[in-house]
């Protein structure tokens, strides 16, 4: 405690293990090969303003394992209203699009967000976003705006400007951990200096790009999603599709789409908790941790994923891959996982199958 604020210290460590099994037409498609890498390594300071009106800080830095350098993640300032139940963060931040991809990626119960996500929603987007509440009409509302005037050199800077909106409906939420989500989210935004490229890995991180439309000419698009999700104590099933439309002649104005659809169980009995402000699951907390005697938070999933970029005059492929995996929580801020996973690629006039064998080490705090 400064006086003027307070000031909080955290910190995220990620090392990815694969290897692959692929058939030939999978080789000649797009051949992986087995590694070990350093996913990320970040940083988070945060903290509070001793003001009368609430007023917040974050400031994340991260060390990015594949370009082997630094960028500024979630960073910005968010003060609150709670007279209109609103909240504005101004900075760098999710641009709100899909629960899936709002939620902490370190807390995340798949091995990897769909492929859908990774190809069209960037991780971060610097800008303003309206968060508000409604809890008596159990809704929840963001909108956003967000430009590229300071990411610019960003990879996650695909866009020259985009505007998100996502409403969120809670019909239940009880006592008994029961809680039913539904949303609608979609976006308007213009490709980053008239150009746009889909891409996207096979939800594995040291794999290369399995779907891949190159780049095409194209000054605006929209994109629309839904999302569903039921959780019942230790239970929850869900998912999200999305649909993105591209105004771009030449390439035939072609629809892209994806989703994916999930089980997941903590056999240990925890229950995910729930962000009520911004409409996202939280972290799993074990009742009783390993260094306390206790078993950890034990957690399987089950994920099927897919994705279409074949439209128009473009080709880039179509993919799906199902995934059991398992999650061992030792405490709130260690974690061990192990994923299995099947996929078949349909693009270059092949069908090509991979399985995917991998490993994680998640330390965060």
């Amino acid at each position: 405690d400064f006086g003027f604020t307070t000031f909080r210290i955290g910190y995220g460590f990620l090392v990815d293990f694969m290897t692959f099994v692929q058939d030939e037409a999978a080789e000649e498609q797009a051949k992986a090969d087995p590694g070990i890498g350093l996913r990320d390594f970040r940083l988070m300071f945060r903290g509070k303003f001793k003001t009368e009106r609430p007023f917040s800080w974050t400031m994340g830095i991260m060390y990015d394992g594949n370009s082997k350098d630094w960028h500024f993640r979630q960073t910005g300032v968010m003060v609150a209203f709670p007279e209109i139940h609103s909240n504005f963060f101004i900075g760098r931040t999710k641009e709100g699009y899909s629960q899936y991809k709002y939620m902490v990626g370190y807390d995340i119960w798949t091995i990897e967000r769909s492929e859908f996500l990774d190809a069209f929603i960037p991780i971060m987007a610097d800008g303003i976003k309206w968060i508000i509440d409604m809890p008596k009409h159990h809704l929840l509302l963001n909108l956003g705006w967000f430009a590229d005037g300071l990411s610019e050199e960003e990879k996650f800077a695909t866009y020259d400007h985009q505007f998100v909106g996502r409403l969120v409906y809670l019909p239940i939420v009880t006592e008994k951990a029961q809680l039913v989500h539904v949303a609608v989210m979609g976006r308007d935004v213009k490709p980053d200096e008239g150009q746009f490229r889909a891409k996207s890995k096979p939800e594995a991180y040291l794999a290369p790009n399995y779907v891949d439309t190159g780049t095409f000419a194209s000054d605006h698009a929209r994109t629309l999603g839904v999302e569903a999700y039921f959780r019942n104590g230790s239970w929850l099933f869900g998912g999200e599709y999305g649909w993105q439309w591209m105004d771009a002649p030449a390439a035939g104005d072609p629809m892209f789409h994806g989703g994916n659809l999930a089980a997941v169980w903590l056999v240990t009995g925890e229950t995910r908790g729930y962000n009520m402000v911004s409409g996202y699951f939280k972290e799993v907390i074990p009742t009783r941790t390993v260094f306390e005697g206790g078993p950890g938070a034990i957690e399987l999933a089950l994920n099927y994923s897919y994705i279409d970029l074949d439209d128009g005059n473009l080709t880039g492929g179509k993919f799906w891959r199902i995934t059991p995996s398992v999650k061992w929580h030792l405490m709130d801020y260690l974690r061990v996982e192990l994923g299995y996973g099947y996929g078949v690629l349909d693009r270059f006039g092949l069908e090509g199958k991979t399985q995917f064998f991998q490993g994680r080490i998640i330390t965060a705090l």
